[in-house]
């Protein structure tokens, strides 16, 4: 086997660490947080920060996690091979050694958990349902032997964590009740959060066909996942409405160009390397979508 710490250089080891938890799509737990608080705040004036603290470094711990575990997971699996054009792994370059990633992975989840002791405490079994559930579909996401990550499931798997149950949790957490516009603002956030799976996916469609990685992208082609992008990037825009008792809520459509420049650029590019740059760009757009969309709800 070739020794992978002799292909790339090794940046230092606060660099090495900050690449792996992949801060570029960090905002993809961050977000829904906002969101899901800001919404509550528009209804009931009132914000109750500890939770929403709390809920926040939870989140985004859960998703670190799930990011070191992804790149140990994804080395020892040999998806990260030679043919990769994603950015470099920490794993598979030679950079961390896998016990250290587990471990760090593991204290990730860890930390998540304890903090969901206090979560719970305050929510009560809802939020112990769906901290359960995070932690265990963040490490099922590239651990055990059917792995989220290698089937069609990724985009499904990201819209329901990381939209549905991390908007209209961190809404429970406030109101200690749910409803209709918290589920529409949810569907919305995952939405974006599941096109950046769809960029992932896409960028990698040859290698994981060869290595019998089956995510949707392999299994639809380029054609498919191209409409499917374009459908999770423009359907939050036709979700607004719903909410349009807000009067500050259609403050997300100045986003609408930068979603349709993404489009046209994810059909027209080569797939190569420009991906990351796409992939980078659409956690963004999600940003941008939700922190309009919690200024709209706060005016």
């Amino acid at each position: 086997m070739t020794d992978s710490s002799l292909l790339t250089p090794h940046p230092s080891s606060f660099l090495v660490w900050w690449l792996a938890i992949r801060p570029k799509t960090l905002t993809i737990s961050f977000v829904p947080v906002m969101v899901g608080s800001s919404l509550a705040y528009a209804e009931t004036g009132v914000i109750v920060w500890l939770p929403l603290l709390v809920a926040l470094a939870a989140a985004m711990l859960i998703q670190i996690g799930t990011n070191l575990h992804n790149d140990v997971s994804d080395f020892e699996r040999g998806a990260d091979g030679s043919e990769r054009i994603g950015p470099p792994r920490a794993t598979a370059s030679g950079w961390l050694a896998p016990a250290a990633v587990h471990r760090a992975a593991w204290a990730c989840f860890g930390a998540a958990v304890l903090m969901g002791v206090y979560l719970v405490w305050y929510g009560g079994w809802p939020i112990f349902l769906l901290g359960l559930g995070s932690v265990a579909a963040g490490w099922a996401y590239t651990g055990g032997p059917r792995p989220i990550a290698y089937s069609a499931l990724s985009e499904l798997f990201v819209w329901l964590f990381f939209g549905l149950g991390a908007v209209m949790g961190s809404h429970y957490l406030q109101t200690l009740g749910l409803g209709r516009d918290a589920f529409v603002a949810a569907a919305m956030i995952g939405l974006f959060a599941a096109a950046v799976i769809v960029v992932n996916n896409y960028r990698d469609l040859d290698a994981d066909g060869k290595i019998g990685k089956n995510t949707l992208a392999v299994r639809l082609g380029r054609t498919g996942s191209k409409l499917e992008y374009a459908l999770l990037m423009l359907l939050p825009y036709l979700l607004l409405p719903a909410l349009g008792h807000f009067k500050g809520v259609w403050l997300p459509m100045l986003t609408l160009p930068w979603a349709v420049f993404l489009i046209l650029r994810f059909w027209r590019e080569a797939p190569g390397p420009t991906f990351n740059r796409i992939l980078a760009q659409t956690a963004q757009l999600q940003l941008g979508f939700g922190v309009l969309f919690s200024m709209g709800l706060l005016s």
